[in-house]
């Protein structure tokens, strides 16, 4: 049975705003398009990030890198640089939202501990310049980007490198925040996508 495009507009009304009129749900339901996106793969020696601008279903990388801290450095130092270079690269793309990779259980506490530190150090560089924070899984951006939640680190690489038609494969951590980065875009860009969970 056919159905007349105002129905059609009333189903999606009443789907995403609890019965509002079409126009109503557009105007107030809908959630923002994010166009420049930070990913951000938080470990204490080796945080990655990249950034992307995203429009109509097309991403342009914008930059990328690993903010590498050396051995010999105490954590409180590789925190602050961790911080600094986020918020230097936030205050010159101006993303809207972040990506962050989610909580991962680890058998060893110490190393969730360090890892826990690492990621509030990132999550303070991007909340305190009021961007949108999402969490995402990694074996959702796995899926999401290569197709197989338990694809190895190399097959994440190799096809971010194919999406964002980068001359070479980019460091392994870069390439997990630009992944991140990419992932959020795709489920923005769903027409009915929910979005990850924000923190």
């Amino acid at each position: 049975m056919a159905i007349s495009a105002k129905q059609y507009e009333q189903m999606v009304g009443r789907r995403t705003g609890g019965g509002k009129k079409a126009a109503d749900t557009k105007a107030a339901g809908a959630a923002p398009q994010h166009k420049v996106i930070i990913g951000i793969d938080p470990s204490l020696r080796g945080t990655g990030f990249g950034l992307i601008q995203w429009d109509q279903g097309r991403s342009i990388i914008l930059d990328q890198g690993t903010i590498v801290c050396k051995k010999d450095w105490k954590n409180s130092r590789c925190l602050a640089r961790i911080h600094d270079v986020l918020r230097e690269a936030i205050l010159k793309y101006q993303p809207t939202a972040c990506a962050i990779e989610g909580l991962f259980y680890a058998q060893n506490y110490r190393t969730a501990l360090v890892m826990g530190e690492a990621r509030g150090a990132a999550l303070v560089a991007a909340g305190s310049l009021g961007l949108e924070i999402y969490e995402m899984a990694p074996r959702k951006v796995k899926q999401a980007i290569v197709g197989y939640g338990n694809a190895q680190k190399i097959a994440v690489a190799k096809m971010v490198q194919r999406m964002l038609s980068l001359d070479e494969v980019p460091d392994a951590d870069a390439a997990d925040a630009l992944a991140l980065a990419l992932a959020f875009a795709q489920e923005q860009g769903r027409r009915f996508g929910v979005l990850p969970k924000q923190i």
